[in-house]
């Protein structure tokens, strides 16, 4: 019988390797009649980057909603990391509040000045502490929100396209931020995104969504740091590329 969403502890049972960080089996998201999630399974490892490719409309953000527990309509069995932060394209920062206090927004307990500090400092943002968002380039108000992030000590990170309304050189500054982040914390990454070399220059794994499930999934074992001109890089986009519908070579 299909359950709704399972929340796991992440303790790991008197074992010494860590669960998964995700473990979806036989997810399905309907919105009237048409089905957006069909009979979906995925395991993502504590510890890894995995990217998220598809076409627009595959269901990759309702995917990441239901794991960032936005959206609780579904049957199926989904577990999650229970520590889990969540960053979307937009900041979403409350233009009433000091840069600092966006950070630690939500946290329990009082507004911890010290605790946000850190994480500002970390995504080289600790000079912009007491700025109000507004007054934020695109760049830094994205750095924020990777803080907000940061200060929860996430074991899972769900990232939803949040380089996509950036400028391609500052988009490129903030994905390398990422990698810093998550190669010094190790939490789980998913990151949802339309970008094959994105996804290739970040990702342990790269998977492609087609209409509702995970149709195709790539190991990239490339060493870093990755350049889009290694015959290696090149060879992968031209794989994603084509199981994108993109290229002489996709399949049929």
């Amino acid at each position: 019988m299909a359950t709704g969403l399972q929340r796991s502890l992440t303790t790991a049972g008197g074992g010494t390797q860590a669960p998964p960080a995700v473990t979806v089996r036989n997810l399905r998201r309907s919105f009237g009649d048409t089905t957006v999630i069909d009979d979906l399974s995925l395991s993502v490892p504590a510890g890894q980057f995995v990217c998220l490719l598809g076409r627009s409309g595959c269901g990759k953000s309702t995917l990441l909603r239901i794991l960032a527990d936005l959206d609780n309509e579904i049957s199926g069995e989904v577990q999650i990391a229970s520590r889990r932060a969540v960053a979307f394209q937009s900041p979403r920062l409350l233009p009433w509040k000091r840069v600092w206090r966006n950070v630690v927004l939500g946290l329990p307990g009082r507004p911890d000045r010290a605790r946000a500090l850190a994480a500002l400092t970390e995504v080289g943002l600790a000079d912009r502490a007491d700025a109000w968002p507004k007054t934020l380039s695109g760049g830094e108000a994205q750095r924020a929100s990777l803080a907000r992030a940061l200060v929860r000590d996430p074991e899972l990170m769900l990232l939803d396209e949040p380089f996509g309304a950036l400028d391609a050189l500052t988009r490129i500054r903030v994905q390398g931020l990422v990698e810093q982040l998550w190669q010094r914390h190790r939490p789980a990454i998913l990151l949802v995104t339309h970008d094959v070399e994105e996804a290739l220059l970040l990702a342990d794994r790269a998977l492609v969504m087609e209409d509702g499930v995970i149709s195709h999934s790539v190991d990239v074992t490339l060493p870093r740091p990755r350049t889009v001109t290694d015959p290696a890089f090149v060879e992968l986009r031209a794989e994603l590329l084509a199981r994108l519908g993109v290229g002489a070579s996709s399949p049929s």
